[in-house]
């Protein structure tokens, strides 16, 4: 069992390895045009969600990650809540506090910037993930911490949207049993639903 849960491992971290890889070469080949109008404006079913969500979950798009402030702004707008996640140490399970453009953002424990101490914590309606890598059946994979697992367990009624570069899709992510798949994921290229809640 052991030698299976490390060889388990092992295809992860080399999974990942790829599809950083992957994203980041794809990212540094898109042309400032392309990158600045992808997923500024979502297909009319996410742009349905946003619009009925009362609050909306983001992050702060980090090296080739797909940028989420577009999604945001328009929750915002719409007058859902938008929030950002947040850690006080790094050994904490994820929260998130309300954001909105323009708020300060600080470095984390984990090097990722999130709003400043002392803010409202909410639940998100709607989850926009960032996704190192995706499968059309709603596996996710992504940096390796397990935040987002944990998140998606502790807050099953959360809808999650994975987004991603179309580059960062698999055929088949290697999934443990306590993963949750998303609901849907949005790339720059198309609106793909991976489950029955939507």
């Amino acid at each position: 069992m052991a030698d299976e849960n490390a060889a388990f491992t092992e295809r992860k971290a080399r999974m990942r390895a790829k599809l950083r890889f992957r994203r980041n070469h794809h990212v540094g080949a898109v042309s400032d045009l392309v990158h600045a109008i992808s997923f500024r404006v979502p297909p009319t079913p996410l742009r349905d969600l946003i619009k009925a969500a009362t609050s909306v979950g983001g992050y702060a798009a980090r090296g080739g990650e797909a940028p989420v402030d577009a999604l945001l702004q328009m929750a915002a707008d719409g007058g859902a809540a938008t929030a950002l996640p947040y850690f006080v140490q790094r050994d904490d399970q994820m929260a998130f506090v309300r954001w909105m453009a323009g708020d300060a953002l600080n470095p984390g424990p984990w090097r990722v910037d999130q709003p400043a101490g002392g803010g409202t914590y909410i639940v998100p309606d709607l989850l926009l993930c960032p996704l190192l890598g995706f499968d059309r059946g709603g596996g996710r994979i992504g940096q390796g911490g397990g935040h987002y697992d944990r998140y998606f367990a502790a807050h099953p009624l959360t809808l999650r949207i994975g987004i991603g570069w179309s580059v960062q899709e698999v055929d088949a992510m290697p999934l443990e049993a306590h993963d949750l798949p998303l609901d849907a994921v949005l790339t720059e290229q198309e609106w793909i639903v991976t489950g029955d809640r939507l």
